[in-house]
């Protein structure tokens, strides 16, 4: 008896062990993160499409890559970014894009480098956004690629695909304030030292200050159709394009400014030149000053800055000097800028405008009076002749 316990025991004690390791086993692999836990891909169906979930179950892991000649391109997406991207919002499948996937192993990928690779899917945007894409291959960007600018944007080098978030509101149908905001350190991708003019001007500081107001990139230069800014036609629009919000009555009135800069604009020398020029030239470069020609492009800054606004008559000299080399200091006093002659605001000009607007009625008024009454008078005198007669 005392034999038959002593070789039970340790067969007991064996097999617990084994128990044990086999629960410990279990309880890690439960409570294993994604990441470290190996990927379960089954098998897709014939004729469907792999969910999302079936991709991420291999890309959601961190540092893989693929190498395409001497580059490597990182593949891992993250699931959470994902997850909040329009995409997923809208129920886009990672295959919807890469078209050429529908199972694991993936297919050899031919392009030697990153850009080539990214040039593969150029027109995936198309099947969703037709209109917009077409819009950008009219802009100054498809022009730059058709023109051999490998480099040139790309839908996706302004708008992620496993990232972008929703850019146009469900119910407005217009731009978020959040995708607003976000406009030049996208375009600053590239454009970084406009990037850097813009962001210290009157209007780029603003917006850091979160008032989305002002205009951003796209309000000037377009979204997807951008046109060519260097263009003759586009500096003589300038007047126009700045009215878009400086003839905007509650906009301008919600800061206190003046909704009358295109009028008095239109109506001085430069002005009228510009405006006449432009109808009897269109496209053709006029060499009177619009308001860039001023103000600045990208470095706008407030008029009363005392270190570049033009309402310093020193600054506002080195601005006209461009055009009148030989201006002297009193050059620029006679211009009246965009105020309207008031009392407070060149009193001299507003008199003289006071008194030819009573002077010039009063005159032709007279001479319409006179004229009336000497008809009158020959048509009496002929009468009485008549009778007499």
């Amino acid at each position: 008896m005392h034999q038959r316990k002593r070789l039970r025991t340790p067969h007991i004690w064996t097999v617990s062990l084994f128990l044990g390791l086999g629960l410990l086993a279990f309880a890690l692999a439960m409570f294993a993160s994604p990441a470290q836990a190996a990927p379960s891909l089954h098998p897709v169906a014939q004729g469907e499409k792999p969910n999302n979930d079936f991709c991420l179950a291999c890309h959601q892991e961190e540092g893989i890559d693929k190498s395409l000649g001497s580059e490597s391109l990182p593949v891992t997406i993250n699931p959470t970014q994902f997850g909040l991207s329009v995409h997923s919002e809208e129920d886009v499948l990672c295959v919807d894009c890469h078209v050429d996937i529908s199972d694991y192993p993936h297919p050899e990928v031919k392009s030697k480098s990153i850009r080539d690779f990214q040039l593969t899917f150029a027109d995936s945007c198309k099947e969703c956004h037709e209109d917009q894409y077409t819009a950008a291959h009219d802009g100054v960007h498809q022009t730059a690629m058709d023109e051999g600018d490998e480099n040139a944007p790309l839908c996706s080098d302004c708008h992620n695909p496993h990232t972008q978030s929703r850019i146009i509101g469900e119910t407005s149908g217009e731009l978020t304030i959040a995708a607003r905001k976000e406009i030049p350190a996208t375009c600053a991708t590239c454009h970084t030292e406009t990037f850097e003019l813009y962001k210290n001007s009157v209007h780029g500081s603003a917006l850091a200050d979160g008032n989305t107001d002002v205009p951003t990139c796209t309000d000037c230069h377009g979204v997807h159709n951008i046109g060519d800014p260097t263009t003759d036609a586009f500096h003589n629009n300038t007047p126009a394009l700045c009215a878009d919000c400086h003839d905007n009555e509650e906009l301008m009135t919600k800061y206190g400014l003046s909704t009358n800069v295109l009028e008095t604009y239109v109506s001085d020398f430069h002005g009228t030149t510009t405006t006449l020029f432009e109808k009897q030239f269109p496209g053709q470069k006029v060499n009177t000053a619009v308001c860039s020609d001023c103000h600045g492009v990208h470095d706008i800054s407030k008029t009363d800055d005392p270190e570049t606004g033009i309402a310093m008559q020193e600054n506002l000299l080195a601005k006209c000097q461009r055009c009148h080399p030989d201006a002297t200091a009193n050059f620029p006093a006679a211009w009246m800028g965009h105020y309207e002659p008031s009392p407070e605001h060149y009193p001299i000009v507003y008199y003289v405008n006071l008194f030819y607007t009573f002077f010039i009625p009063a005159v032709l008024g007279g001479m319409v009076f006179f004229i009336l009454t000497d008809i009158y008078r020959r048509i009496v005198n002929r009468v009485k002749g008549a009778k007499h007669a």
